[in-house]
């Protein structure tokens, strides 16, 4: 049963299939929530105030005014928000160990090779073209991620000839993976070629709270086909050109 709040929960977004993932769960989950919107073209996760709640200076993050004991808590990485969410409602994260382990392994799964390979095939597909004039440098790199993007939905396939849902049931786990086959199109991926991962996107796609989820913030960024060459370059000047500051002692 959900657990009331003490007011919404701060929801720290950006319309990408990280911040995606965590929409749709507050929605699913019937949970209120306060969009704070954080622009990662304009470097708005830099902030100090933003790296305060979420040092690795990604979204999403959330704040929840009611967390443990009744403490505020912050909480950043997708991975570890849904799993937080998961035990806060009691909804979409069985709290019976082998079902849990299920979940988890197809949530750590989404966080370590789909959501990343993913976007190192966006990254040399979408982006890189605007950034090297040289094609011969970004050619390995767009087949050698749109591969294992194409690896990934295969393994995906295989899972859902078992079962309709990642782990079983409908879980966080589905919630994680969802949004990166959303934008199967830009990881160079056919999903006609995976006809059980098309029918496990379309099964997901159609939930009202999906659909809410997806809703989210969407007048906040163009669509990744219609942004311009300027658009792209000035987007990656700050998602791509930062290093981490080093203090000598």
């Amino acid at each position: 049963m959900t657990q009331p709040t003490q007011g919404p929960i701060e929801l720290y977004y950006w319309p990408t299939p990280n911040g995606w993932k965590i929409s749709i769960a507050l929605e699913e989950m019937g949970l209120p929530y306060d969009l704070k919107p954080i622009n990662i073209g304009q470097g708005e996760q830099f902030a100090p105030a933003f790296l305060a709640i979420s040092p690795n200076n990604r979204m999403p993050a959330i704040v929840d005014p009611n967390g443990p004991d009744g403490e505020p808590i912050s909480v950043f990485e997708s991975g570890a928000i849904l799993q937080y969410l998961g035990r806060k409602t009691g909804q979409f994260y069985p709290s019976e160990e082998r079902a849990r382990v299920k979940v988890d392994e197809w949530l750590m799964w989404q966080m370590a090779g789909l959501g990343p390979m993913s976007g190192q095939a966006s990254h040399f597909r979408l982006y890189a073209p605007n950034l090297v004039d040289d094609p011969k440098l970004i050619e390995y790199g767009q087949t050698r991620y749109t591969n294992e993007v194409n690896r990934l939905y295969g393994v995906m396939e295989r899972q859902l000839s078992q079962t309709d849902y990642l782990a079983g049931d409908y879980s966080i786990a589905d919630m994680a993976a969802y949004p990166w086959v959303r934008g199967a199109k830009l990881f160079g991926q056919d999903l006609d070629e995976f006809p059980l991962v098309k029918a496990w996107f379309e099964r997901i796609d159609a939930r009202p709270a999906v659909v809410a989820g997806n809703a989210v913030g969407a007048d906040l960024r163009k669509p990744a086909g219609e942004q311009s060459k300027d658009d792209i370059k000035a987007a990656a000047k700050a998602l791509f050109n930062q290093t981490a500051a080093v203090t000598k002692t």
